[in-house]
């Protein structure tokens, strides 16, 4: 397989073969720096890190991947470009592939990483767009992989808003993989029509599943994974939460929830999560909400503390794997094996 000089934009642009041999060289990159065993192959190369939104996972682990690569890195934050205000994005791109052998872009538009993609003539890496999120769904599923053995056949259920990037790119992993993917979620915040057709063409091919449900319930009934996200997306006002918090309370992943699905089951969340009162936004809610609302009483939105404390809940070595999938994106895509 030939990686060197693809991006990484969307799942849909690659094989299912493809996405598990990027899981296969994460393994072998988490092996090494586990035991210690050096892997600085790209010490000729450099990448900028262009965020328009803060991350502090995708952050550290591009940071920390191109450093154990070797490379040089350059992080570029919200306030630190002119990308959009006073140069195109298209100028951005040709101004930085000219200084840089990769670019990772986390910020609010598909197009802009397509047009990062087309016009600067490196790499470039999704590290976040409102429509999907392909590094973190390699991190889940090389975290499900580690837990499970396997990915095919397996069944597969995010609960809450399946709108956003989250459910588009996990519906489409999904289907890529064999997995059987189940939308938990109110019949308006399912994921689009064209997208669910597209992954239903894709899931023909590997016998995955889609199914879409508006009962949590039958979501969780015998699910191997159970997944979800928050409530609120960055930059979205509060005036949102109280909408958001009507219509999404009976999807927060609890106990109740998570003794439906199999005894072996794991719990999954890209973090960062709401199940306390140890944040100002689960103080803000718990005061706010907890009277009218019970089970959001503690300061837990989408998932309770007790949930994401849990035996079952792998959220920190999911997120600990953002840093090996990607280490693996980099490696591959810059010509490294």
């Amino acid at each position: 397989m030939n990686f060197k000089g693809k991006s990484l934009l969307t799942l849909l642009d690659y094989t299912p073969e493809e996405i598990k041999h990027f899981i296969d060289v994460a393994k072998r990159l988490k092996k090494e720096k586990l035991e210690g065993i050096p892997h600085k192959v790209l010490s000729d190369k450099n990448v900028v890190l262009l965020f328009q939104k803060d991350s502090t996972r995708t952050r550290c682990a591009f940071e920390v991947s191109a450093m154990d690569l070797g490379m040089g890195v350059t992080y570029i934050g919200p306030t630190g470009s002119q990308m959009g205000k006073k140069e195109s994005v298209k100028d951005t791109a040709r101004v930085l592939g000219r200084m840089y052998d990769g670019i990772e872009f986390r910020g609010y538009l598909q197009s802009d990483v397509e047009m990062l993609a087309a016009y600067s003539g490196v790499p470039v890496w999704n590290g976040l767009t409102d429509l999907y999120h392909p590094t973190q769904i390699l991190a889940d599923f090389l975290t499900i992989e580690e837990h499970f053995g396997h990915l095919k056949g397996l069944k597969f259920t995010y609960f809450g808003d399946a709108r956003n990037n989250m459910g588009n790119s996990l519906m489409i992993g999904c289907a890529k993989m064999g997995m059987h993917f189940t939308a938990a979620a109110p019949k308006h915040l399912w994921p689009n029509e064209a997208l669910i057709k597209t992954c239903q063409s894709i899931a023909k091919e590997t016998h995955a599943t889609l199914t879409f449900t508006e009962n949590p319930k039958e979501g969780a009934m015998h699910a191997d994974v159970l997944y979800t996200d928050v409530w609120v997306s960055m930059g979205e006002p509060k005036e949102v939460w109280e909408k958001r918090i009507v219509l999404l309370h009976p999807y927060q992943v609890n106990q109740n929830l998570l003794n439906l699905a199999k005894k072996e089951a794991i719990f999954m969340h890209c973090l960062p999560a709401f199940h306390g009162k140890d944040t100002e936004i689960g103080l803000e809610i718990s005061s706010a909400f907890g009277d009218r609302y019970p089970n959001v009483s503690g300061g837990s939105l989408e998932v309770t503390d007790e949930v994401i404390e849990s035996k079952q809940s792998v959220v920190f070595q999911e997120a600990e794997n953002r840093m090996h999938t990607i280490k693996a994106v980099m490696l591959l895509t810059l010509g490294g094996k």
